[in-house]
């Protein structure tokens, strides 16, 4: 059993603690059984040579919750909390300003809960908590770059301020933008693009021919593909409409969209062996 010190440890740290579970998990409830969680590891293990507690609980707390995300089979049909708990802040913490009424609100909580758990942990973490993407990448079990993307993706859905589309949705767009750009149909490309599209690249794709680290704007992107794309198929990527080219059957380049009002906001490519080995591909049913 744990001294009063070591108690006094771990409750220094809870309503951070709390904060970061109520924005994985959107429900008051199931984040005070994630810190209970979190606080029976910390009782069991030896802590004593830790020197960032802070940063060793969040990740406990944050694999908790993205458990208990991979697991849930359905949406919860609970109600989400209309007043979210708001740890005490003060001018110099950013990490409470990040979670104040004005960014946490029950709009926000309604866009989170429509993202993958992968999307949800990486944006939570980094945007809300401050938290670097070298820390992110191994509870995610991906490299860096992937996780910065992973959180882009979450972001810009965010900042839409909409929940992502039902999978059927997706699929039409996908399969409309992979069908124009195998048949080199341009003006269609365009219309299944956002005007103010963006395409990121990461190094290995740059590295491979990719035409830059970043490409925006329908009529370049529509360039860029034009004529592309006839080996490459629909797919799921961490739960978003997404597309990838695999030779033999091996997954080598897997782009993740962004759809947005009917049309393709951002492509992701990834390239990198790694960051491709650990996405959660899955088949777009029709």
């Amino acid at each position: 059993m744990h001294d009063d010190r070591s108690v006094q440890r771990f409750e220094e740290h809870r309503e951070h603690l709390h904060a970061v579970a109520f924005r994985m998990l959107g429900s008051t409830g199931e984040a005070d059984d994630a810190v209970q969680e979190a606080w029976m590891r910390f009782a069991r293990a030896d802590t004593a040579e830790v020197e960032n507690l802070r940063g060793w609980l969040t990740t406990v707390v944050a694999r908790i919750c993205l458990n208990l995300l991979r697991s849930r089979r359905t949406r919860r049909e609970d109600a989400l909390d209309a007043d979210p708990p708001v740890p005490a802040s003060s001018p110099d913490d950013p990490e409470s300003a990040a979670v104040s009424a004005d960014s946490v609100g029950l709009a926000l909580q309604v866009v989170l809960d429509s993202l993958g758990p992968a999307e949800r942990l990486a944006f939570v973490l980094h945007d809300l908590f401050g938290v670097p993407f070298d820390r992110i990448a191994p509870i995610l079990d991906r490299t860096p770059e992937a996780a910065r993307q992973l959180a882009s993706r979450a972001r810009r859905r965010v900042r839409s301020g909409r929940p992502a589309p039902d999978v059927r949705r997706q699929r039409h767009v996908v399969d409309a933008f992979l069908a124009a750009a195998r048949e080199g149909r341009f003006e269609d490309l365009l219309a299944v693009l956002d005007p103010d599209i963006v395409v990121v690249a990461d190094e290995e794709a740059v590295a491979t021919g990719f035409s830059g680290r970043e490409v925006i704007g329908a009529k370049a992107v529509a360039a860029l593909f034009n004529g592309r794309a006839r080996q490459a198929v629909a797919v799921m990527v961490d739960g978003t409409a997404g597309a990838m080219w695999a030779p033999g059957g091996s997954p080598r380049s897997v782009l993740a969209f962004t759809v947005v009002d009917g049309r393709i906001a951002a492509i992701d490519i990834t390239n990198d062996t790694d960051a491709v080995a650990a996405l959660e591909l899955a088949a777009l049913e029709d």
